[in-house]
C-alpha cells in the first residue's frame, strides 16, 4: 500500500442558485385618491365654505357696528343752550357743564366751541359762517356712565331753573330707534346666515352622494369579496374626510384672508373719504377672534357633515345590495 498516495478530494457540491426575492407590488388605495368627482366635490365644498364664512363674518361686523352705535349714543347726553340777547353764552355754557357734573353718573363734560359748531353746520350752511349773525344754539356734551346713569329728570329741572334757555337731550328717542334697528339688522343677518348655511348643508350632502354614486362599483366589489360593511364605510369616510378638509380649509382660509386684507387696507387708509364712509356704514372690517373661531367651526362642521354623509351613503348602498341579493326580482331599490 502506497503511503504517499494523495488523498481523494471530495466532489464539491454544485453551487446553489440564489433564490429570487419576491417583490410585493405596492398596493394602491381602495378608493381612488384623485378622480373627477373628487375634485368637483372639493371645489363645491370650498365655494360653499367661503360663502358661509363670508356671511358669518358680515353678520358679526353688522352686530358689532350696531352695538357700537348704540353704545356711543348711550354714553353721551347733550345740553343745548339757545342764544338770547341778555345771556352771556360762554358763562352759561360753563355753568351748564359744571351743574351737570355735580350729578352722580356723569364722568366728563365738553363745551363745543364756536369753530366746532361752525364745522357741524358747514354741510348745510356752507363755509365762512358767522355765528353772531344767526341764532345758532350752542352745545355741551356730557359723558355719562352707561351702567349707572344720572337722574335725567332732576338734571333737566335743575338746568331749567338755573338757565331757562337750556334744554337737556338724553337721546332716549334715538337710542330706542337704534336698538330697534340693531335688533332688526341682527335678525336679518341671522336669517341670511341660516339660509346660506342650509344651502351649504344641502349642497355638500348632495355633492357627496353624487361623488359616491360614481364609486358604487367599488363598494359592490369590496362587498362581494367579503369585506365588512364597517371596513368599506371607514375607507370611504377617510377619503371624503380628506377631501372635505382640503375644500373647507381652502374656503375658510380664503375668507379669513379676505377679512384680514380688508382690515389692513382700512388701517392704512384712515382719514380718507372712502375709508370714512365705509367705516361709518360697516364699521371696522376686523372680525376679532370670535369671527375666526366661527370660521374654524364652519370648517369642522363641513368636514363632519361630509364624512357622516359618506358613511351613511355607503351603508345604505351595501344594504341595497344585500336586499337585491336576497330578492333578485326586486330592482326598484337598486335603480332608485
Amino acid at each position: 500500500m502506497n503511503e504517499n498516495r494523495v488523498p481523494r478530494r471530495e466532489a464539491e457540491p454544485p453551487p446553489q442558485q440564489r433564490r429570487t426575492e419576491m417583490r410585493v407590488r405596492p398596493t394602491g388605495p381602495i378608493v381612488p385618491s384623485a378622480n373627477v368627482s373628487g375634485h368637483a366635490l372639493m371645489c363645491v365644498i370650498a365655494i360653499m365654505s367661503f360663502l358661509a364664512c363670508l356671511t358669518l363674518g358680515g353678520v358679526s361686523m353688522v352686530r358689532a357696528t350696531a352695538q357700537s352705535w348704540q353704545s356711543q349714543i348711550s354714553r353721551e347726553i347733550t345740553i343745548q343752550i339757545k342764544p338770547d340777547d341778555k345771556l352771556d353764552m360762554e358763562k352759561a355754557l360753563a355753568d351748564a357743564r359744571d351743574l351737570a357734573l355735580t350729578f352722580n353718573g356723569t364722568t366728563g363734560g365738553n363745551i363745543i366751541d364756536r369753530a366746532a359748531t361752525a364745522r357741524l353746520l358747514e354741510p348745510w350752511l356752507g363755509e365762512g359762517l358767522d355765528l353772531d349773525e344767526l341764532p345758532v344754539p350752542r352745545l355741551v356734551v356730557i359723558t355719562i356712565d352707561e351702567n349707572n346713569p344720572p337722574d335725567f329728570a332732576a338734571m333737566r329741572q335743575a338746568l331749567t331753573e338755573t338757565i331757562p334757555q337750556a334744554f337737556l337731550d338724553d337721546h332716549r328717542t334715538w337710542v330706542d330707534r337704534l336698538v330697534a334697528m340693531a335688533n332688526t339688522t341682527a335678525m336679518i343677518g341671522t336669517g341670511v346666515l341660516v339660509l346660506v348655511f342650509s344651502a351649504m348643508v344641502l349642497t355638500v350632502v348632495f355633492a357627496t352622494r353624487g361623488a359616491l354614486s360614481g364609486n358604487r362599483h367599488i363598494v359592490e366589489v369590496l362587498h362581494f369579496v367579503g369585506a365588512e360593511a364597517g371596513f368599506v364605510a371607514s375607507e370611504f369616510q377617510k377619503h371624503f374626510l380628506r377631501i372635505s378638509l382640503k375644500g373647507a380649509g381652502a374656503g375658510g382660509l380664503l375668507a379669513a384672508l379676505s377679512f384680514a386684507i380688508a382690515s389692513f387696507w382700512q388701517s392704512r387708509t384712515l382719514a380718507t373719504p372712502e375709508t370714512d364712509q365705509a367705516t361709518a356704514l360697516f364699521g371696522t372690517f376686523a372680525i376679532g377672534y370670535t369671527g375666526y373661531l366661527g370660521i374654524f367651526a364652519i370648517i369642522v362642521v363641513i368636514a363632519l357633515l361630509t364624512t357622516l354623509t359618506a358613511r351613511l351613503t355607503v351603508m345604505r348602498t351595501i344594504y341595497e345590495i344585500d336586499l337585491i341579493r336576497s330578492d333578485p326580482g326586486r330592482t326598484d331599490t337598486y335603480q332608485g
